[in-house]
């Protein structure tokens, strides 16, 4: 099962197990079962550490778990986790074999201090780059609190509970049987949702933090940059942040970004992270924005205040909120969500094997998709609103050399159909003719661009009409002291280098500008 090459990779990585582990599978009669058992073998055979049992108990067929030796950590793969889940393996296997995980003290604590049974499922896909988050951790909390217990489930080896629950989207997640989220979701955001308290305990701690000089919302590029800029200034800086990475998440492959020829969101998203942590940066992660207050006088400080109700305060702000994906607006689109409308072709097109699906969007993000789902489903249909596809050229040419893609161009998406339960069907209307048309699928794959996360600054700083904080050529907001960069501004040419440019020149105007300020000057960080 695995190369001469992962071999001496993983044999690497399991010299850092303290303790032995064992892999109990529980088999069936499936060529499944044998390349489960195959895989653990291979592992096992690198390491004294790890022993192979085969005499698990455990229903649902095949799967494994991964113990201490007389001791179950809770952790489950009813899969063979390769491809993407590879990694999920690989610290599944450090974890219990008592390696300590990369979070901080505190968030251990909060872990083994849960209160309560928690079952957790999460139906994933191997070609899903969303769900190694949420298994790692899920496995993680399994491993540092007995009460916890986790499973990843290959929704393409069960495909009988896949049906059964109606899953159209991964990752999802069921906690106790019942539904919990589905898409990605780190560490703090699953531990905000099962630890009522944490909201209060969070306000508290960050509502006491000290003035900074720069802080900046936002963890992708362009707050990452904006953050490793004004750190590197030796001033007082904070980062807020729901996610670190940002966009980057959500994409698959990045070739384009200069001196780094290939690599993928995740990779590049803990890149961001890893590189802004070498900083003296007070990261704050899992926190959303809410509300900004720009200070009253010059050189005075603004606030902003948090989802949780903490309230910080800085001297200069870089705003860095992103963008998510923009929802088409038709009747069906949020009731079918995650039951068969879907944003991420690379996470959920293995969930449609076989079947018909539409992409609506004909840029390059929409063509993309439709020649990713054409090698894995039954049919593709691609709606474009105008009369001809945006994407680049070579992308046109490879969609209409696809024999299982028909391309509507002037098609207007008017409804998305169900049964109520699931994604039946989608309606368009010919633009040129005025002809309604449906179209019978099981999935639509939106792909028709991107919307500012701004909401939260209504009457705060200028927008757009569309959203966009209007920026100038130093990244200068309307308002003093506000800064802002990356997908949310008026900047053309949503890139991860131009965010990134962007944000480092954001916060040099931040520090520019705190220099030009009357009386003190910015705190140096410890």
């Amino acid at each position: 099962m695995l190369d001469a090459t992962l071999k001496t990779q993983l044999q690497s990585y399991l010299s850092k197990m303290q303790r032995p582990i064992e892999l109990i599978a529980s088999l069936d009669g499936r060529q499944a079962s044998q390349d489960m058992l195959s895989l653990l073998q291979d592992i096992a055979a690198l390491s004294e550490m790890i022993t192979v049992r085969t005499d698990g108990a455990d229903t649902r067929r095949p799967s494994f778990q991964v113990s201490a030796v007389a001791a179950d950590t809770g952790v489950r793969f009813a899969a063979i986790p390769l491809g993407h889940e590879f990694s999920s393996l690989v610290l599944a296997l450090l974890q219990a074999g008592g390696h300590p995980p990369k979070v901080d003290a505190a968030t251990i604590e909060q872990i083994r201090a849960l209160e309560g049974d928690f079952v957790f499922e999460t139906f994933i896909s191997l070609s899903c780059h969303n769900c190694p988050d949420v298994v790692q951790a899920l496995n993680m909390m399994a491993v540092l609190n007995p009460r916890v217990r986790h499973v990843a489930i290959d929704g393409g080896l069960f495909q009988d509970e896949v049906q059964a629950r109606q899953i159209m989207a991964v990752p999802m997640v069921f906690l106790n049987g019942r539904p919990f989220g589905s898409g990605r979701m780190e560490l703090t955001e699953i531990l905000a949702k099962i630890d009522t308290q944490a909201g209060a305990r969070d306000a508290q701690r960050l509502s006491r933090q000290e003035p900074f000089d720069v802080l900046i919302v936002g963890g992708g590029p362009a707050g990452a940059a904006a953050a490793i800029y004004a750190a590197r200034k030796g001033i007082r800086t904070g980062i807020v942040a729901e996610r670190f990475g940002g966009q980057t998440l959500d994409t698959l492959g990045i070739e384009n970004f200069v001196s780094v020829p290939q690599t993928d969101g995740p990779r590049f998203a803990a890149a961001l992270e890893e590189h802004v942590r070498q900083y003296a940066v007070d990261i704050m992660k899992g926190q959303r924005a809410q509300s900004l207050t720009p200070a009253d006088a010059p050189g005075g400080l603004a606030q902003l205040t948090l989802a949780n109700g903490a309230q910080l305060q800085a001297r200069t702000i870089v705003l860095a909120p992103g963008a998510r994906w923009r929802p088409v607006g038709v009747p069906g689109e949020q009731q079918y969500r995650t039951r068969g409308v879907a944003y991420c072709p690379h996470c959920d097109g293995p969930l449609f094997k076989g079947k018909r699906v539409a992409v609506i969007g004909g840029g390059n993000s929409g063509v993309e998709a439709a020649i990713d789902l054409a090698g894995i489903v039954e049919h593709v249909t691609v709606l474009e609103f105008a009369d001809q596809l945006k994407a680049d050229a070579v992308l046109v040419r490879k969609l209409y050399s696809l024999p299982n893609v028909r391309v509507h161009l002037q098609a207007q998406t008017t409804e998305i159909t169900g049964d109520g339960q699931k994604v039946t069907g989608i309606r368009f209307r010919d633009r040129s003719s005025g002809v309604e048309h449906t179209v019978e699928l099981a999935g639509v794959f939106v792909q028709i661009g991107l919307v500012p996360n701004t909401e939260w600054l209504d009457g705060a700083i200028e927008r757009t009409r569309h959203g966009e904080i209007v920026v100038d050529a130093r990244g200068a907001t309307g308002t003093p002291g506000i800064f802002a960069a990356g997908d949310a501004t008026t900047v053309p040419y949503k890139q991860i280098i131009v965010a990134s440019g962007d944000g480092a020149k954001a916060a040099l105007s931040a520090f520019d500008h705190l220099m030009r300020l009357p009386g003190e000057a910015p705190a140096l960080a410890a």
